[in-house]
């Protein structure tokens, strides 16, 4: 009760000399008048406003604050305890039920309870297991990838056979390694690549037998968004000497090419972009089958190993394959060029031919042809 007078009796008196100062301040006759008068009723009753405001009210206020703190504390001594355990349970919407056990906190009311229960929930699914209905939509699985065992020997004596069938005596003359790739999708002999060592006497020796990835045959959109075959074609090819990089990236399919080889073949008045160069990255598990944009693709210490060799040891004098002037496209079908008296064409380069075929080593001969 003391508390409560002693507020309307402040209230009061303050709101009088308040309310007086602010009539007189916006009332508007009165300060016209003082402004003649040099202010002096203004200042005055502004003055005494802030005066009882700074001498009267606010002592008044603190006083009565303090009776107020007094008065309750007496009466409820556990106030403070009460409110601490307030703000406590506040804070444990945000506690998880464990850290608040450890820490000597409240336990939570019911309702916040299940939301942390609910919260828990969210935050780590459970494990589903699948129903025999989703069973039944999962994904095909991918096509097995195929054998990458080595070739037995009679499959390789074969391939031996087969190389020297398909090569001229002046092919067989005038070069000094064979890389021989089968872009077949399916046989024992499919997407490998042999290389041959000829030998003084004219015979061949093996020298690798490694899987490979050749073109995956299609015509598709290309990372600039234009149409692009990824084909190998089959056919008879030497590498560009001026073109044989350790680090090179396509072009026009934007991937890594390390090791690159590239094929010394002109169709339609342009270099062609096919090479032999190592896989990368995810394609490297793609060897043993068709994956590449027309490329062959070796594991990465195959197309090392071949790199070197070939820069070490074939490096000379090659023959030059026959030019189509009209089209402007250089002969993959393993005619040579001659001079006037007969003899083959010999530039820089190396001594080095591959020969590709859509042979798997089964009886299908008419696919080989293409």
């Amino acid at each position: 009760m003391r508390t409560a007078t002693a507020f309307s009796a402040i209230y009061l008196v303050s709101a009088s000399f308040f309310s007086m100062a602010i009539v007189v301040q916006h009332h508007p006759v009165w300060p016209a008048r003082a402004y003649h008068a040099g202010h002096s009723v203004v200042a005055r009753i502004r003055n005494g406003a802030n005066t009882v405001n700074e001498r009267a009210i606010q002592p008044a206020i603190a006083r009565v604050t303090a009776w107020d703190r007094a008065f309750f504390n007496s009466v409820y001594p556990h106030r403070h305890t009460a409110v601490a355990s307030k703000a406590t349970r506040k804070l444990a919407h945000v506690v998880p039920a464990p850290v608040a056990k450890l820490t000597g906190l409240p336990a939570l009311r019911p309702a916040i309870v299940e939301r942390e229960r609910i919260a828990r929930v969210v935050g780590t699914p459970p494990k589903t297991i699948a129903s025999p209905r989703s069973a039944l939509t999962l994904a095909p699985a991918s096509a097995p990838r195929p054998d990458l065992t080595a070739p037995s020997s009679a499959e390789l004596a074969r391939v031996m056979v087969r190389l020297k069938d398909n090569l001229t005596p002046e092919m067989l003359d005038n070069f000094g390694l064979f890389l021989y790739v089968s872009k077949a999708e399916n046989g024992p002999l499919a997407q490998r690549m042999y290389v041959f060592r000829k030998r003084s006497n004219g015979d061949l020796d093996l020298l690798h037998d490694w899987p490979v990835s050749t073109g995956r045959e299609l015509v598709e959109f290309a990372p600039n968004g234009r149409l692009a075959p990824s084909f190998t074609p089959r056919g008879y090819y030497e590498l560009d000497p001026d073109r044989m990089y350790k680090h090179h990236v396509s072009g026009q399919w934007k991937t890594p090419m390390p090791y690159a080889m590239f094929f010394n073949w002109e169709k339609n008045g342009l270099q062609t972009g096919l090479a032999i160069h190592s896989a990368t990255g995810d394609d490297i598990a793609q060897l043993g089958k068709r994956a590449s944009a027309g490329c062959v693709r070796l594991a990465p210490e195959h197309a090392a190993q071949l790199f070197h060799l070939i820069r070490t040891h074939y490096q000379g004098l090659a023959p030059r394959f026959a030019y189509d002037r009209r089209t402007a496209t250089m002969s993959n079908d393993g005619l040579l060029m001659h001079d006037a008296e007969g003899r083959v064409r010999m530039a820089e380069g190396y001594k080095v031919l591959v020969f590709i075929e859509n042979y798997g080593g089964g009886d299908n001969v008419v696919a080989a042809l293409f």
